[in-house]
């Protein structure tokens, strides 16, 4: 039998029946397991040919436990992630584990191409302020047109033909005088008609640039005025518009070269603070982390860890069959190289790890273990990690080694009467159990001499085993074993 199966209740296990050969084949595993435990149960008896081993029942305390290994972390860490875009490659990396004070380089990143942005777009930079401050003088410029307008080209203009129109005028009332006296000159003899004729022409000549000119001033003050207004706000918006443009296109071009000069400094990571250095854990499925020389990294990526030191905790992976029975708050006892510590449960993964050919496709829940603040704890030691799922006190416990699970339940042979005699069998309701172990709720009384696997001694028991419709119970059995073994292989046994 498996550790994964003594590990889990024997109630909860599968019942029925296995095929003839797998039936024999697990009757060989349970005399090897009944021979060390005949070994280590003071209480167990036998006969002196070996033939029939027995275990008698007593009250005690049962420890029902998993062990797995794990690797010691902080449970704060300070992560230091690259801060300049795109893909950068790494020249130069401090080593993991080096103690360090704050400001002391931690990485530092090929610079060559950052440079050559800064150069790109300062000069991208400086255009574009270029053309942006010449826009903004076209709309200081164009402010200034409209009042210019208004209060100097228009009323120059105005004045000009009001002067015009006041010499046309002046010289109609020439030309009208003119043509009077021209006219009575005429009348007496002393002009002649053609001379009066040349008066009229003159004085309609006046009168027209008399309208002329008033015509000039309607336009002015009606038309011109508004259309040169319309034109120079027009104008105005217009640069307005274009200043814009071109202050948001220097804007962007400086803070792309502003970008590019705060990631060259960032091109040399220092140390946040004073304390230890360690690289990011590697991916399941790599050997190493992406943090050394000549490595590749990208914008946020992890480059180091500053754990604190203060804080640590072992990490472990635990079988998805018995996450359910691990919980926070359980004790547990840590074993490092140098020392053991008591601790307990501090988290459970509501969450399994990703299965791959990496882990076989057994599926895990990662769990957390708090650690003491000791000294000399750090980062990536191994640790050896006892969950105690469960204490039973006082309590009936019998070897798993003596019962034999049917479809019709679990079972074991009890003497009743001299070595001779025939084994008596009874039907039991079990509890929990450990690796060799497991609580009897009913069924025995205490001081029952039990037989030490029955398939091996008791034709009764072969019998039992072999019966039609407990293959597929066992075949269930085996496979939950199978993908149980890995995670309880090194479960720790707690005789009673």
């Amino acid at each position: 039998m498996s550790n994964d199966d003594r590990l889990v209740p024997a109630a909860a296990r599968s019942k029925g029946g296995r095929s003839n050969a797998m039936g024999w084949l697990i009757a060989t595993i349970l005399l090897l397991i009944v021979a060390s435990v005949a070994m280590i149960a003071g209480s167990s008896s036998g006969d002196d040919d070996g033939e029939r081993m027995t275990h008698i029942v007593r009250r005690g305390n049962l420890v029902v436990s998993i062990t797995e290994q794990g690797t010691l972390e902080s449970s704060e860490n300070t992560e230091i992630k690259c801060k300049v875009r795109g893909r950068n490659t790494v020249i130069w990396v401090i080593d993991s584990g080096s103690i360090v004070e704050e400001g002391d380089e931690l990485v530092r990143l090929d610079t060559l191409f950052i440079e050559e942005q800064i150069n790109e777009r300062s000069k991208y930079a400086h255009w574009s302020r270029s053309g942006a401050e010449w826009w903004r003088a076209k709309v200081a410029q164009a402010k200034l047109a409209v009042p210019e307008y208004l209060e100097g080209r228009y009323v120059t203009e105005m004045m000009t033909l009001e002067k015009d129109l006041a010499i046309a005028q002046s010289n109609l009332r020439t030309a009208e005088n003119m043509l009077d006296h021209a006219e009575m000159m005429f009348e007496r003899g002393y002009r002649s008609e053609l001379v009066v004729q040349e008066r009229r022409l003159a004085v309609k000549q006046a009168k027209l640039n008399v309208d002329v000119t008033k015509t000039r001033i309607d336009v002015l003050r009606d038309y011109d005025k508004k259309m040169e207004i319309k034109t120079l706000e027009g104008d105005l918006k217009s640069f307005e518009a274009e200043f814009s443009a071109s202050d948001e296109r220097a804007f962007a071009d400086a803070a792309r070269r502003n970008r590019a000069l705060e990631e060259f400094e960032h091109c040399v990571v220092k140390a946040p603070r004073a304390g230890m250095v360690i690289y990011p854990s590697a991916a399941a499925w790599e050997n190493a982390p992406d943090i050394e020389e000549g490595a590749t990294v990208h914008k946020s990526q992890v480059l180091l860890l500053m754990p604190d030191l203060s804080k640590m905790q072992v990490k472990l992976s635990v079988h998805e069959s018995i996450v359910d029975r691990v919980e926070t708050g359980l004790e547990a006892r840590v074993v490092l190289p140098d020392k053991e510590l008591e601790a307990q449960v501090s988290k459970v993964s509501e969450v399994a790890q990703p299965a791959g050919w990496w882990t076989g496709n057994v599926v895990k829940y990662d769990t957390w273990v708090g650690l003491p603040n000791l000294e000399g704890l750090k980062p990536g030691m191994s640790a050896e990690v006892e969950i105690i799922l469960a204490r039973h006190t006082d309590v009936l416990t019998l070897p798993v080694a003596a019962i034999l699970e049917t479809e019709e339940g679990a079972f074991c042979w009890v003497k009743t009467g001299p070595a001779e005699s025939k084994p008596e069998r009874r039907g039991l309701v079990l509890g929990d159990t450990n690796d060799l172990f497991i609580v009897v709720e009913s069924g025995l009384e205490e001081g029952d001499e039990v037989v030490l696997n029955p398939l091996a001694f008791v034709p009764e028991a072969q019998e039992a085993a072999l019966k039609p419709g407990v293959e597929k119970s066992e075949a269930r059995s085996d496979a939950k074993s199978a993908a149980t073994e890995e995670s309880k292989a090194g479960g720790e046994t707690k005789e009673p």
